[in-house]
Order: C-alpha cells, then structure tokens, then sequence
C-alpha cells in the first residue's frame, strides 16, 4: 500500500512500474494525475496487481496514514467489474477530500491476499472506528471508504466490489465529534451506467446538521485534552451533592417533629416516587442515541422538539442560576448564625448575608471558570466532607450523654419512637411540610446537565442517576426514623425540668428518663428539641463542627452544580439558535469549550437574587421550574413511546410509557401542592415562551416525536377516513391544480387556495416533459424546495412533480395516482390555454384530451382564464421568493423572456413546430425552463444576478394581473351563470370564495337562462332552490333571449379564427382528405362544422350577453360547454371556449361531473 503524506493532493499507487517511479518523484505531489476520460473513476482493481504495485513508502509520508489507491470511486462504475486502469485522479477530489486510514503495524506493506493481512488491517473498518475515536481533524473532511487498501472484501465476497461492508462511521453526523463521517457509496454510484454523470451529493435523510451543531461538533471534535468523566464522579458524585441539600441537616429533624417519623417516611417516599419516575424517563431519552451537551435542555428539544425544548431550556437554566443565589444564601445563613452566637457581625444580620454571599459566589465562579476539572475535584472533596458529616451524626445517634439530655436527647428508645410516630402539625399541614421537603429531592439532572462533558452519557447518566436516588433517599429516610427515634419534640435547655416527685401524672417519654418539660410545652417557650431547634443534629453527633461543615458542604456543592449547570444548558439552547437574540452566550472557550460568557451571565442572575437576600419567595418558584422539566421529560418519553416511531428504541429497558405518564401528571400535581400560584406563573411562562418559539419557527428538524406523533395520526386518520363512505354533506372540492411550477402561475394557485384552504385539498401537479433522460434525482430535491416554498407562502398545497413523455400521459398519471385513500383529488383545474394559436396544433389536441380524460376518470373541471395570461415564468425577479440558498445550481439559472401571450395550462417542454429555428437557444434545451412553446419573437436571456431589466408594458400587465387575487376584492360582485346543471359545483366554488375574508364584500349574482314568457316563474323557482340551498345571493337574472341569433360581425370573426384550422374536405379528394385528418385530428371538417352551427352561435351570444351584464364583475363563473368525445375536433372545441371567454374579467369555465355536490336535507 502505498503511502503519500496527508498534504499531498496525489492520488494513490498506480499500476505499472513507470507510474510507481513517477508517483516517488519529488514533484509527485504537485501533478495532478487525472484519469484519461475512457477510464472509470472508480478503479475496481484486482488486488493482487494493487498490492504488486504498493510495496514502497513514499520517504515524505507519515507513517500512520496511508491514502488508498483510488480516492473516489465513480458513480458510473459497475459495481463489481475489475478495470485495471490507472488510479483516480483530481477529478476525484470533488468527494473524496481526503483520506486517512491507521496503519497501527507502522509499515506500508500491503497484504496480498495469499500473505498474512497486519493485525487490524485486515477490516480496515475496525481500523477507522478506532482512530476516528480521536480524531482531531474537526469534522472537516468526509472520509470515503475504499476498498483497495485491504483484501477484507476479497476475501469476505471472494471478489473485489465497490460495495462496503456495515460500518458506525457511515452513520455518523456530518461533523461527529466522536469520529469522522465516512460516506458509502451511493446507489446511483453503484448502480447507473457508466457513462452518466454522477450526482451532487446530498445527505441521507435527517443527516443535515444545523449550523450551530456544526459549529458544535467542530468544537467538540478537537478531543486533546479535553476532560471527560466517568459515571461515578460525573454523575454520581454530582446528583448526591446536589440531592443532599441543606435540608438534611436543618430541617429534616423539623419535618420529623411536625409530620412524625411515619408521615415523614411517607413525604420522603413521594418525593422519591416522583424522582424516582423521573431518572427512568431521562435514562430512557439519554439512551436512545448520542447524548450532546444541555442536559434537561437537550434531552427535552431533541425528544419533544424546539417548542418545548426552547421554553424548558430557558426556564431551567434561569432556575438553576437562582438555585445558585438560593444555596449561597443557605450557606450565608448558616454563617451568620455562627458569627452572632459569638457577637461577631460585620453590620446587621441581612447585610452580613449579603456580604458573604457575594464572596462566596465570587469564589464559586473563580473555581468553575478555573475548568471543569477543578470543579470536579472541589465537588469530590466537598462530598468527602458531607459523607463525613452525615457518619458523624449516625455515630453521635448511639452514645448517649447525660451532658444532652436537657436538649431532648435520649438515645434510641422505643417509647420516643412511639410519641413520635403521628403527626403533630403546629402552624402547618401535611402538604406545606412536603413542599418544604420536595426542592431537597430536585439534584437528580445535576449528572444529565453535563451530557457534553461525560465520557460515556448513555451508560453514566442511567447508572449515576439511580443509584443516587437509591442512596440519598435510603440515607433521608434513616435520618427520619433516627431523629424520630431518639430526639423529643420539645426540650427546654435547661438542667431544672427534673422530674419532681409530686408530679407523677407526667405521660412524655422524656418522664422515663427523669425529665418534664411541660412547663415550657405550655408556654410555647421551649427552644429545643426537634419541633423548635434546627440544629438538633449537630446536638445529636458525635462532634458538633463537623455538621457545620456538612451544612456548609451541601450548600456549597449544590451551588457548584448549579452554577456548572446553568451555563452549559444556556450554552446549548443558545448555539441552537432558538432565541436569536441570545446567540452571543454559544460561544465556548478553550479546550474544554468552556461557555464563560454563560458562566458571568449566571453569576449576574445569581448576585441579583443573593442581594434580595430573603428567598422564602424564590424557593418555590425554582422548585416549580425543575418540576416543569420534570413533567416534560416524563411526559417526553410517553409522547416518545405513543408516538411508536421506529427511531425510539432506548438501550435502557426498565421504563413504561404509562408510568412516565403517571410522573408527568404527579410532577404537575406537586406543583400545585407546593404552591398554586408559582405552579401557574409557572405554567404561564412556559406557555409564553412555546407560543413565542412556535411562532418563530425556528428551522431545526431533530427528528422529535411530535413528528412522529404528527404522521402516526394522520396515517390513522386517513385510514379511518377510507372506511367511510362520501356523503353529500361533507362533499369538499379537492383540486388537481396543473400549475408547472408553483410559482409561476401566482393567479391559479391564489384562487384555488381561496376556495380550498381549509376546506379541501389542493395538489400543484406539474407535468415534466423532455428529450434528456428524466433526472429523478432532481425531480425529489425540486418537490422538497417547491414544497417548502409552498409552506413559506403559507399556502396549503401539496407539489406533486411527474416525469411522462407528454403533457396527457403526464396528467393522466395524476389524475389516476395523486392523492392518498379519501384525500384523492376530484376536480381538475387548468389555466385557459391563451396561445393556442401559436405553435404547434398538436399542443391543443393534448389539452383538450386533459379535459376529456379528466371527464373520464369522474372528475369535475375547472378552467381559468385571464385576459393578460397566466405564467410568468419568463419575468425576471418573480420567483425571488425562492431565496438564494435554496437556489441550487440545477436551478432556472437561465430566466427566459418569451412573448407574453405564452401562456398554457402547464409545463411542457417540446419546442414548437414554429420555433424550430430557436433549437439552438438555451431556453429550449433546458427542459422545465419554459413551455416550449416559444413564439418566434426572440428569447431573451437574463442573468439572474443582471440589473433589473424594466419591464414591458404586456409584463407589467401579467404581473399585475397575476397578483389580483391576492388583494382584497373590495365590494364587487361574483358573477355566476349557472347555465347547465352539473351537481351544483359551478354555485359552490363562488359560495365558498364569497366565505373567505378576501371576498367576502362581493356578492353574489346569478344568471340562468330560460323562456321569455316565463321569466318570473324561472326567478322564483331559482330563488326558492338557492334559499333551501342557504346559498345568500343579491339578485337573480333569467336571460330570456340566448337563443337570439349572435351579431354577424362576431360570426364573422369567428370564421376568420377557425379557417386556419379546417379540413376542407369538398375541395379534396375523400383519401386526401382522410389520411390530412388522420395525421392532423385537430382539423375542423365541414360536416362537423354545419352539426353544431346552433352549439357555435350559442358560444358567441354568450360572450354578448356576459360583456352586457358582467363586464365589471370582479370574477365570473360559469358553466363549462361539453363537447362530445371523439365527434368534436379539439381546435372547434378550443375556439369556443376562446369565443365564449374573450375580452372579460377573470373567468372560470366549471363542470361538475354531474354528481350532487349540495343538498338542502340535513
């Protein structure tokens, strides 16, 4: 195996000798050693002849990393064809960057395949995992796997295949910071012929990084140096710190006095329930699949989606920078305590407090900025000494002295454990002692809030986790049983409250031991004993001072935590990018990445909050912020299970979707009982900030199961909806809407989306024709721009692309496969084919068969005609909608001015019989650029980056025109002739466009026809259908005379249109006559002509009678004219349609395929 050094952009070893003696050569690296354009870029060698040619090492390379002989291998090649062409070349280079296999024998030799392979080398597979686990590269490379450098596939497959074997780094991110990606050979590489062109690249499906995780993963990819911990001292350590708060030296003596040792066990017990669910739920989502930096943040957004994600993320990582101030605050007490009972205050007692918080937590940042590390190493010694404290008092619980006794101390005794096994509320309840408890159970995320800085999080975050919510509350409960057992509720102090013989009516546990403390139980004035003295464990152990250094231990290290946590979560949230105005704070620092602008911001929160100094307020609204994250993580994992995508599958298995439900609504419940109205300011944030996020949309896709949720639904509900059957009632119309391209029709896709947003579907179905081999590729990655530029517009819509040799073969595919169960589309919607005159006559033959094969497959149509025309994708800067980035190079680079009047029903790419002459131009060859059906005027072609060109007066008509339907249509009227009775779709459409907000001042008027002498009954019986209809309509007109014959200079200009057109078969011989009808069937013959003169002049009157009554509606609709199937000649039926609707405001032609679309039955 040859080896060049990583810098060198040479491919690897040849074949022959003299390339061998070439590629050794001092300048080797500088030429590029291109394939001669015969050759595949895939080199399939034998790998026998590969390794006769690869015994040398080059003397400039570096002997871990060897590049192996092709660098890129061909999308054409076969896959398993030998070519024993030379190597790859620069060309390559275009995906394969650059390669770096281990060569762990430290020798360049390749194994033949009959030779020993080294040790590792022989699945060169293992061999990347191994080295991309430190890599240092930052993720910049993609590395392609090749098989040339070993004989693994040889002798796996007993032949050499471009194929590669199953490997983790073909399934990493784009920049891994545990590895680089490889990338395998796609299919099209292994799969079209040789001589196509390879395809750009894209990613698989959800590879797609957002910048900031890039960013992210370049960062963390740099892996000197960077400490990372293990489960004991990442999580373990941190969760105990944190859970071991100060209530178990101050206040869980008094919550025993209070509740009574087994009310006590049962606070203790609920609120380890309520972790307890919750550490299985984190285990659960930190399972499934690779854990980032963010802790409840991450796990929350990459589960739940950004919504929740962003608004816990926040929350939390404002919570535990109070939690902070909260801790220090404990700690500043605890001092100030100690400095008064020896008269040593500084000023008052809440300055001192303030004082030495703020010191204290300058210290606390200094240790946290001074690197994680440290931090570990203060946490380590903080929980020596906590662990110390609590040994201490269980000792101290077993020797007895007569020295305490006066304090309410006895020693273990039945009797005391009796008296103190029910509650004894004094000034509170059951409910407000537990919600004094529950915050010294919220540590449990510590461990999950440093995902980013733990060597293994799948395996450390579920151990850790548990096994500190095992012990702390073994340890909780063994404090609550030993204070109950052993401490008196009252004590008074002092030595006098002997029992004295005349009173022997005493009934206390402290009588047994000689003592009556009555006298102050009646007074209220006892200052010991569990009830009224919090230090009564430091009373209890063995030495006094090693408490107080466990309560300052356990208010130290949690402060610690949080002021660790808060930074990392805030760092996360923010390099995702959800709120952009905080991205400032993603910045990391050092090798560690350390987020010190995070790290000043929690200090400044912290301060804030140390300064108020009085924290009974803030205690329970953080305790309500870490519930809220721990409801939606419980909640996550439901939603996660429920939603049953096939993506969830966490290595930890001792969850249940149900009893993470049940955590969720506890944790909810807990809220309320700790403080209703913190739990719903609480809520009320939250909701704030989801709505906030929802509405900015930020553009991630992490693949959350509110996706899977989302399709799982609609999957059930479509089916569910197949199994009904249609009724009248719930008739909608769901319109196949032949747009090309969506935007390039702006006026058929605004009045379609008028009348079906949400009422019915809409499908952009465009039609791709061409002479180039259809590029599916291309196809998919338009469908997902289209469709996103659909979404962006905020039109409901549906971009529904086909490849078919024509435009009829093309919406026949639609019309039979678009759509899903009952979301089928049943009305097919066109633009009036403006230039049918112009080109090819053909082109009319295939849009009337649209209109017939719509008819065929049961459809309604709907055909919509503008004066100015439709398309307008030959104007420049109209689809600037389109923003650059989504622009790719296949792109409609080339922008083609056309004449105006080109305007069809949809995108077809056949030139024009006239345009023969254009064949040439770019506009014609790029197929989907334009219509094909170029007009002789000269193209056009603009850059799409040229100066805007000013447009024509006919474009600036287009545009204007095409932009009318997405006004509001002031107060007009929507003309409705409703001529022929096709099931009522012809009155609906107007019915639900007048519904919508832009039409809604138009009214509507309705045209009919009917006899002269039975005008007014022909109103009243319309009126009267209409109102049972509860269709509102402003005037009805019954036009009497539309069998009047029309004027003769229309009959005229309708002659003149046609005469191109005709057979004019009396003037030839009959053989003539039908071979010219058989190779042109858009002729009009004479017999057909004189058959529906009557169905001709009616079409013409028509058009009098609507430029009389209807010239300034703001839209008519009326009743598409039939035509019969094979008896009318497509050019007569087009003339019609062209006769009826010249020179009028926009108008629908609608035909229903005559099936009740309204009924009045309820």
């Amino acid at each position: 195996m040859s080896a060049t050094s990583p810098a060198s952009p040479a491919p690897a070893a040849a074949d022959s000798a003299a390339a061998e003696t070439d590629f050794l050569a001092p300048d080797a690296g500088l030429r590029p050693a291109g394939p001669t354009p015969s050759q595949s870029r895939f080199q399939v060698d034998l790998v026998a002849e590969a390794a006769g040619a690869a015994e040398d090492k080059s003397p400039s390379s570096d002997a871990s990393t060897t590049a192996p002989s092709s660098e890129k291998a061909t999308p054409g090649a076969p896959a398993d064809v030998p070519d024993p062409g030379a190597g790859g070349g620069e060309e390559a280079k275009g995906r394969f960057r650059v390669v770096n296999f281990a060569d762990p024998s430290g020798s360049g030799s390749a194994a033949s395949p009959d030779s020993a392979p080294a040790e590792g080398l022989q699945n060169g597979d293992t061999v990347m995992s191994e080295t991309s686990l430190h890599s240092s590269t930052g993720g910049q490379h993609h590395y392609h796997y090749d098989t040339h450098t070993n004989t693994y596939y040889l002798r796996t497959f007993g032949h050499n295949t471009i194929d590669a074997v199953p490997n983790i780094d073909f399934y990493r991110q784009t920049a891994a910071p545990l590895g680089e990606k490889l990338i395998r050979p796609t299919l099209s590489e292994l799969h079209d012929e040789l001589d196509k062109e390879p395809f750009e690249d894209g990613f698989a499906n959800g590879d797609e990084l957002t910048p900031a995780e890039e960013a992210a993963a370049k960062e963390t990819a740099d892996s000197k140096g960077v400490v990372k911990f293990g489960w004991i001292k990442g999580v373990l350590v941190r969760c105990m710190l944190n859970i071991w708060g100060v209530m178990l030296f101050i206040r869980m003596s008094w919550i025993v006095g209070q509740a009574g040792i087994a009310l006590s066990c049962l606070i203790v017990a609920m609120a380890t329930v309520v972790t307890t669910i919750t550490g299985l739920s984190t285990s659960a989502i930190a399972t499934n699949g690779f854990v980032r930096g963010g802790g409840a943040y991450y796990l929350i957004s990459r589960s739940l989606g950004p919504e929740f994600g962003g608004s816990i993320g926040l929350i939390f990582a404002f919570a535990n920078a109070v939690a902070v101030a909260m801790y220090v605050v404990g700690f500043a007490e605890t001092v100030v305590e100690l400095l008064a009972s020896v008269d040593a205050l500084m000023t008052d007692e809440i300055n001192d407090i303030r004082i030495i918080g703020t010191i204290t937590v300058i210290l606390l940042l200094g240790i946290s900025v001074a690197g994680m590390e440290w931090e570990a190493k203060a946490q380590i010694f903080l929980l020596i000494v906590l662990i110390t404290a609590i040994i201490n008092y269980f000792i101290g619980s077993f020797i007895p002295l007569k020295a305490k006794e006066p304090y309410g101390y006895f020693g273990y005794d039945s009797s005391i454990m009796w008296e103190n096994m029910g509650p004894n509320f004094r000034k509170e309840t059951f409910f407000s002692v537990f919600s004094i408890f529950f915050p010294a159970a919220t540590g449990i995320l510590a461990g999950a809030n440093i995902s980013g800085d733990l060597a293994d999080p799948q395996l450390a975050i579920p151990r850790g986790t548990l096994l500190a919510i095992l012990i702390t509350g073994i340890v909780y409960l063994g404090v609550a049983v030993s204070t109950g057992s052993c401490i008196v509720r009252d004590a008074s102090g002092s030595l006098n409250d002997t029992l004295s013989s005349q009173f022997m009516n005493c009934t206390d546990a402290a009588c047994k031991f000689g003592y009556d403390f009555s006298a102050c139980k009646s007074t209220g004035q006892c200052e010991y004993g569990l009830h009224n003295n919090f230090q009564v464990m430091s009373v209890v152990s063995g030495f006094g001072p090693i408490i107080t250094a466990g309560i300052f231990s356990a208010t130290l290290s949690s402060a610690l935590a949080s002021l660790v946590s808060a930074p990392k979560v805030f760092q996360a949230l923010c390099k995702d990018n959800i709120y952009p105005g905080l991205a400032m704070f993603a910045k990391g620092y050092g090798k560690n990445n350390e987020p010190l602008r995070g790290y000043i911001l929690t200090f400044g929160i912290a301060l804030a909050f140390i300064l108020i100094a009085q924290l009974n307020i803030i205690a329970p609204i953080i305790s309500n912020f870490f519930l809220a994250s721990y409801a939606l993580i419980n909640f996550s994992v439901f939603h996660a299970s429920l939603a049953n995508s096939p993506g969830w599958r966490p290595s930890f298995k001792y969850y249940n979707m149900w009893v993470s439900l049940a955590g969720a609504i506890l944790c909810c419940v807990v809220m309320f009982v700790i403080n209703w109205w913190a739990a719903l300011l609480t809520n009320v944030i939250v909701l704030g900030l989801f709505i906030y996020v929802s509405y900015k949309k930020p553009d991630v896709n992490w693949g959350s199961s509110t996706q899977a949720l989302t399709y799982h639904q609609a999957l059930t509900h479509t089916l569910h909806l197949s199994g009904v059957e249609d009724h009248i009632k719930n008739f909608r119309p769901q319109c196949l809407v032949m747009t090309g391209y969506p935007n390039s029709r702006p006026a058929l896709l605004d009045l379609c989306h008028s009348f079906t947003k949400n009422v019915g579907l809409m499908i952009c179905g465009h039609v791709r024709t061409g002479y180039r081999r259809p590029n599916f590729k291309e196809l998919a990655t338009d469908q997902a721009r289209y469709q996103r530029w659909l979404m962006k517009n905020e039109t409901k819509a549906f971009y529904t692309p086909v490849f078919a040799e024509d435009m009829r073969q093309g919406a026949q595919y639609l019309l039979q496969a678009a759509g899903l169960g009952r979301l089928k589309p049943n009305t097919l919607v066109l633009g009036f084919k403006n230039d049918w005159r112009d080109g090819d006559m053909m082109n009319v033959e295939t849009y009337i068969s649209m209109i017939h094969d719509a008819f065929d497959y049961q459809f309604g149509a709907v055909v919509l005609r503008l004066k100015e025309g439709l398309d307008v994708s030959h104007i420049q800067g109209q689809d600037e909608l389109l923003s650059s980035q989504e622009k790719s190079s296949g792109m409609k680079d080339v922008i083609v001015s056309i004449d105006t009047s080109k305007d069809s029903d949809a995108d077809s790419s056949k030139p024009s019989s006239k345009a023969t002459s254009l064949q040439n131009s770019p506009a014609i060859q790029k197929d989907d650029d334009d219509d094909g059906k170029a007009t002789t005027q000269p193209l056009l072609k603009k850059d799409k980056k040229s100066p805007t060109v000013p447009l024509n007066v006919s474009d600036q008509r287009l545009m204007e025109a095409s932009q009318q339907f997405q006004k509001k249509q002031g107060k007009g009227t929507v003309d409705v002739w409703w001529l022929f009775d096709d099931g009522g779709l012809t009155l609906l459409i107007p019915y639900l466009l007048t519904n919508k907000k832009r039409w809604k001042d138009c009214k509507i008027r309705v045209f009919i026809g009917g006899k002269i002498n039975r005008i007014d009954h022909d109103r009243r019986a319309m009126a009267t259908l209409l109102s049972k209809f509860r269709i509102d309509f402003s005037d009805i007109t019954v036009l009497g005379d539309i069998n009047t014959k029309p004027k003769k200079e229309h009959v005229a200009a309708f002659e003149e249109l046609i005469e191109p057109y005709r057979l004019k078969e009396d003037d030839m011989e009959q053989e003539a006559a039908e071979s010219l009808k058989n190779s042109e069937p858009w002729r009009i013959t004479d017999n057909e002509l004189e058959l529906y003169r009557a169905k001709t002049n009616r079409q013409i009157r028509l058009n009098e009678l609507l430029k009389e009554h209807s010239s300034t509606a703001n839209l008519i609709v009326m009743s598409l004219p039939l035509a019969r199937k094979g008896a009318v000649s497509s050019t007569l039926y087009m003339a019609w349609l062209e006769a009826l609707s010249k020179d009028l405001p926009p108008v629908i032609l609608v035909r229903g395929n005559h099936q009740s679309v309204l009924t009045f039955y309820s």
